[in-house]
């Protein structure tokens, strides 16, 4: 069986610094492992309520980030998903799988959808959908955080399901585990996830984009805690161990305590983080800006991944029809 892995990110905003931590820089250290396929989910982008316009320029920022940040389309496929049909057409294939219990169980919509004036169906589904994404392509494994292991185990739950029923078409993929500066926090809440879904000036949300000035400023004002030592301690101290965690990622460090032992005050702590992210981000905008001037080549790049996930998923949906009898 060959290793296979895909992933993507919903362009429901501009990406930040966790979702270069805990994703991009992943996707580019796996790239020459396995077979990969990166996808900007912009199907998902449409279970509430969105721009058109602002949804196609953020689908575009998030693949030429994904290019920007390393990921080579010779050897991986970077790809839209709404550019292969095989998604939608499996994702009802798997619905007519799923039980509405498994659904009403789904910690997003629960919290996002149910009881909401409204609500689209597609915010109750797209658990669906996300495993469609990832059984079309024979994945063995799937890089997903805490947040999305739910989904994960509806995914595997109804490949079994759906193999045990009509016969053995899908791969039951396991997940791989976050590393170190995966889930990176707000920087003004350090209890909730750094998310692109906030307004685009939060200012607790660095975005893959962000100036340098903006930049340390946002972490220069990250909020912190009681007292003066610098401890990694994610009850008691959130906001230093945030920017712990945001420092290691940036460095490669893994001995959060150690590190924590180094410093002596908030204040450079967070000057060094500041600059960690700054140096990290670089590389990255200069990237960007280049391929910026360049767009015919991001739109080859799709259509080419357009059609490599074509050539991968078509063999899985056809065996999924025939096996249901289509």
């Amino acid at each position: 069986m060959v290793r296979t892995i895909f992933s993507g990110i919903k362009p429901t905003g501009h990406l930040t610094l966790g979702n270069h931590l805990g994703a991009l820089r992943r996707f580019v250290d796996v790239q020459h492992e396995a077979r990969c396929v990166f996808s900007v989910v912009d199907l998902h982008a449409l279970t509430v309520h969105h721009d058109p316009a602002r949804l196609r320029r953020l689908t575009r920022e998030a693949a030429t980030l994904y290019l920007a940040a390393g990921l080579d389309p010779a050897v991986c496929v970077v790809a839209r998903q709404s550019d292969i049909s095989a998604h939608t057409e499996l994702a009802y294939l798997l619905e007519s799988t799923a039980y509405v219990g498994e659904l009403n169980r789904m910690i997003q919509f629960k919290e996002k959808g149910r009881g909401q004036p409204g609500t689209r169906v597609s915010l109750y589904t797209y658990p669906v959908l996300m495993a469609a994404d990832i059984l079309a392509y024979g994945t063995t494994e799937v890089p997903v955080g805490d947040d999305q292991r739910q989904h994960l185990e509806l995914t595997r739950d109804l490949a079994v399901r759906f193999n045990r029923t009509y016969g053995p078409v899908f791969v039951v993929p396991e997940m791989s585990h976050a590393v170190v500066g995966a889930r990176v926090m707000d920087l003004q809440d350090p209890n909730a996830k750094m998310s692109k879904d906030a307004p685009d000036d939060a200012p607790g949300s660095v975005r893959l984009l962000d100036p340098p000035d903006v930049v340390r400023r946002k972490v220069l004002r990250a909020v912190t805690d009681p007292g003066r030592e610098v401890s990694y301690d994610v009850e008691h101290k959130p906001g230093v161990a945030n920017l712990l965690d945001i420092l290691a990622g940036c460095v490669g460090e893994t001995d959060l305590p150690a590190l924590a032992s180094r410093y002596s005050s908030y204040a450079t702590l967070k000057r060094d983080t500041a600059d960690a992210v700054v140096a990290v981000l670089e590389p990255l905008q200069k990237k960007y800006a280049e391929l910026e001037t360049d767009p015919a080549y991001v739109d080859a790049t799709l259509r080419l991944g357009a059609e490599r996930a074509r050539d991968l998923t078509t063999p899985t949906v056809a065996a999924a029809r025939a096996a249901m009898g289509l």
